[in-house]
């Protein structure tokens, strides 16, 4: 919406909490590199501070894709939409959080990481399994993996009152993007910010096309995105131990959909327009050796689709969804002994969903109360953690035939062990088993959902060690971990064709997924005014169903090399993301064949005082590759970024 201006203000005011609990490890501020926590009771992978800035992303989704395990699912350009999926459990099977709290949507299960902005990111999170702490919302023990998103906290020294940021980027698709930063101290114990921006791009790229003897290199089309997103919160924290704080968020945007290129066909007439905005915030206090913590949410989400290509007797199909979410969650726990922790969570959550222009829909609503009790044990080399899950979710629709009420009870156990007298080493082991409801697409969209699914149930084993090692010397940071995982999914939710060429929702029954991950990192400092970072990443997958193929868009092996270069007032970054072949097809044979692609990114910055400069080149030898089967990527292409702070 090029009238609208980027910039609004809005405060808000209620009782918020801070966020999740830190694990209880420490995580070096002076290294800027790709860092696994040292100690982390689950595995976990950490982008943070510098180490973002660095990066060569223009959102959360581009930042995560240099983390082992993960697949982005990618379907092109500044505004296509970008969902992750980590050891193959799929995009439904993650859990997003944002400062603590959920983003959730009933709909379709996904969140689309590429409309989370890294201009007000602090630090992202990846844990397998589960945050490892048992003081976090019932939510938080729910999934099979957790991305945490921790947005921009203000904070003043000495006497200051007042900061903030603006920044522009701009580059290829005719990318323009402001954005502007405030930050107020409002008194000694509260402050707030307010951060926005714009982003405008044509999305149109050149890509190589190729179908039998036809060869050609065509234009992208229908790749716009106009788009602004605004937050605002408030911080406070009380005499009595207590901290607080209040978030709002609103995005809006109207994007074309690009669509795949099939036998030649270019153009595609899909557009969509998002409106969502969220409210959410808590309360956290402690009492000796008890802590409580309480968080609220208030969702509204509002999706607007035009098809061209599909004409009704009103004209082109258009459809429009409107989600509410309400949402409370109370998480206590109490020191029982100082090496013995129990914790008790609750959640309730109430989803609704309406359809415009959407013949037979069933206009349901789904009431989900989470309960999870949890202890924890803490002992010189050891430590134990275990949990257990009670989903109770209750079903209705205003119309037709609802999916019905589910009950469903999934414990986790965690282990880690220090096996020498030096910390550095630690050894990990957890189980996990995990209930995923159906979407609501997936029980009601017409012509597609299928009532009659039924829930997916997924069992989690991991083994895994780490090692960390800091020093004063040359060698300032090592770090080594890996891990070896199986996780065995039954009652798979997926599309299979139907009756008269429709496709339909399905259970096929069992997924088992044997895996890998290992990454290095290591900063060594080889000259004295010279800082330098490396990481290597290492993913082997090997997903098969019923029939022992490996699972559309999983590679077996795949990977990332990042390294950075510091000198005075110069930062240097080269990135390189490689991914193996894959397969489109549920059945492994040459026509399903994808190609493996990789690329290579470099980036230059230059900073003096408040004033900041980058410049990037990604996908430098402009190769041309699909994340989706017939999603052409961009080739080479461009950013330019200026910054400053005031």
């Amino acid at each position: 919406m090029k009238e609208t201006s980027f910039i609004i203000c809005f405060f808000l005011l209620c009782l918020n909490l801070e966020a999740q609990q830190k694990d209880t490890t420490h995580t070096l501020q002076t290294i800027t590199i790709f860092s696994a926590k040292p100690g982390a009771i689950t595995p976990v992978q950490t982008l943070s501070g510098k180490a973002l800035e660095k990066m060569n992303s223009l959102s959360v989704a581009d930042a995560a894709r240099f983390f082992s395990g993960v697949q982005i699912k990618d379907y092109g350009g500044v505004g296509g939409l970008k969902t992750l999926n980590v050891h193959s459990m799929g995009t439904n099977q993650l859990g997003v959080f944002y400062d603590g709290i959920q983003l959730s949507n009933a709909q379709n299960g996904t969140v689309d990481l590429g409309r989370f902005s890294l201009d007000n990111i602090e630090q992202i999170d990846l844990y397998n399994a589960q945050k490892g702490v048992i003081f976090q919302p019932a939510k938080g023990f729910a999934s099979a993996a957790s991305i945490y998103l921790q947005s921009k906290k203000p904070v003043f020294h000495d006497a200051a009152t007042l900061h903030g940021k603006a920044g522009f980027k701009t580059g290829s698709f005719g990318l323009i993007n402001p954005s502007l930063r405030i930050e107020k101290k409002l008194s000694s114990c509260i402050s707030a910010v307010v951060s926005s921006e714009w982003t405008h791009a044509d999305g149109q790229y050149k890509f190589r096309y190729r179908y039998n003897d036809y060869d050609t290199t065509a234009v992208r089309k229908n790749g716009d995105i106009d788009a602004w997103r605004v937050e605002a919160a408030v911080y406070g924290n009380g005499r009595d131990s207590s901290n607080w704080h209040v978030q709002g968020y609103y995005y809006n945007a109207d994007r074309g959909l690009p669509g795949p290129i099939v036998k030649g066909h270019f153009e595609n007439g899909q557009r969509q327009w998002d409106r969502n905005a969220f409210i959410q915030g808590g309360y956290n206090k402690s009492f000796g050796k008890y802590n409580m913590q309480l968080n609220a949410k208030y969702m509204l989400d509002y999706v607007r689709y035009l098809d061209t290509s599909i004409v009704t007797t009103t004209g082109p199909l258009i459809n429009r969804f409107r989600q509410h979410e309400y949402y409370l969650s109370s998480a206590n726990q109490y020191r029982i002994k100082d090496w013995w922790d129990v914790a008790l969570s609750a959640d309730f959550q109430v989803n609704q969903m309406t359809a415009v222009n959407l013949d037979h829909f069933s206009i349901p609503t789904r009431i989900t109360t989470l309960v999870a009790g949890a202890t924890q044990l803490h002992f010189q080399k050891l430590d134990l953690q275990g949990s257990l899950l009670a989903s109770i979710i209750n079903e209705s629709t205003k119309l037709y035939t609802s999916g019905g009420n589910r009950r469903a009870y999934t414990p986790a156990v965690i282990a880690s062990w220090q096996p020498l007298a030096n910390p550095a080493l630690r050894i990990r082991a957890f189980y996990k088993e995990i209930f995923r409801m159906p979407t609501f697409n997936d029980l009601y969209y017409t012509t597609t959902g299928n009532p009659t699914l039924k829930p997916e149930y997924s069992k989690q084993y991991d083994a895994g060690a780490s090692y960390t090692r800091t020093s004063a010397g040359w060698w300032q940071y090592f770090a080594i971990q890996a891990d070896a995982y199986y996780s065995r999914v039954t009652d798979k939710i997926v599309a299979v064709p139907g009756k008269l060429f429709r496709w339909q929702m399905q259970n096929i029954g069992l997924v088992n997924i044997y895996g890998i991950d290992a990454g290095v990192q290591t900063s060594p400092r080889f000259f004295k005014e010279i800082g330098t970072n490396f990481s290597l990443k290492y993913t082997y997958q090997r997903a098969t169903d019923n029939n022992d193929q490996q699972i559309v868009y999983v590679p077996l092996h795949s990977g990332s090399f990042t390294t950075n270069l510091s000198w005075k007032a110069w930062d240097l970054n080269y990135n390189f993301v490689y991914v193996g072949s894959r397969y489109y097809g549920s059945v492994n044979i040459p026509e399903y064949y994808i190609e493996p692609w990789y690329t290579h990114d470099l980036s230059l910055s230059w900073h003096i005082s408040q004033l900041k400069i980058n410049g990037e080149i990604n996908n430098i030898f402009n190769q041309y590759y699909d994340v989706i089967y017939n999603y052409p990527m961009p080739g080479r292409y461009y950013r330019i970024t200026a910054s400053v702070n005031f």
